[in-house]
């Protein structure tokens, strides 16, 4: 086996309007694990780092990067929709991958993951959700919406909804919702084979627990397993989880 690069290698990738997307990646053997961000996160979060360190002990690629409007990518965030995410993950892992892939989706990145995973298909060999968020525009944020908030929405095109970690508000705009409703994926059977493995925890204030064992139950595959760590909340970043996702990307791996 090759030796793993000391650190990851900075990319750029410029999409066909001009606009560049920052991405990080470490070269390995054998498969490259693809780590996509939640909502307003970027790969400077622990997760991302964390991933780069357990790529290195195990000798495997990982690919982490900026979603546009995000972290050191360019472009307006109050422009882009998931859609627009799930573009710039296909874009990027068609520019800087060659490998099978696992991929690897915290929250929003967790809907992500399962787009990308249908359209890639024979290429990825698992997925693995943290606090999965599927259809989370359509499950969760919309029910948040008071009656000013739609007013805004209609009049302005968005909204801003206070944030949980002290970072400010953040926008909601009519195109980002709308374009939601066209990628939901829960109302109907969703069909990916592939191995999955979904870690939430059960005092997570964003995304409830639930959400995860409906996504399970969605998947046509049998070989998918839901952990529940009580006590986790949405970022599941502590030592001892980040210990349950390391054995989750193993066992990925090895299948």
């Amino acid at each position: 086996m090759k030796e793993p690069s000391i650190g990851p290698e900075v990319r750029s990738i410029e999409r066909d309007d001009g606009v560049h997307l920052a991405a990080q990646i470490s070269r390995g053997d054998g498969l490259t694990a693809v780590f996509l961000n939640g909502f307003r996160s970027d790969m400077s979060g622990t997760k991302a780092r964390a991933m780069h360190r357990w790529a290195k002990r195990r000798g495997t690629g990982v690919l982490t990067f900026d979603y546009s409007g995000h972290g050191r990518s360019e472009g307006v965030f109050e422009e882009c929709t998931v859609s627009t995410w799930i573009d710039d993950a296909l874009r990027v892992i068609s520019c800087v991958t060659e490998q099978p892939l696992v991929l690897i989706g915290s929250s929003m990145g967790g809907w992500i993951a399962l787009h990308v995973a249908l359209r890639l298909r024979s290429r990825v060999r698992g997925v693995v959700g943290i606090a999965s968020a599927p259809d989370f525009l359509l499950e969760l944020t919309s029910k948040r919406l008071d009656e000013r908030a739609r007013l805004d929405l209609a009049e302005h095109g968005v909204t801003y909804l206070p944030s949980r970690y002290g970072d400010g508000s953040y926008p909601i705009t009519s195109r980002l919702l709308e374009d939601g409703r066209g990628l939901g994926l829960l109302h109907a059977p969703i069909p990916l084979t592939c191995p999955v493995r979904l870690l939430h925890g059960m005092a997570d204030p964003e995304v409830p627990w639930e959400l995860s064992t409906r996504l399970a139950g969605a998947i046509q595959g049998n070989d998918v397993h839901v952990e529940l760590i009580k006590g986790g909340d949405h970022r599941l970043s502590k030592p001892h989880e980040l210990e349950r996702l390391f054995y989750w990307l193993d066992d990925v791996s090895a299948s």
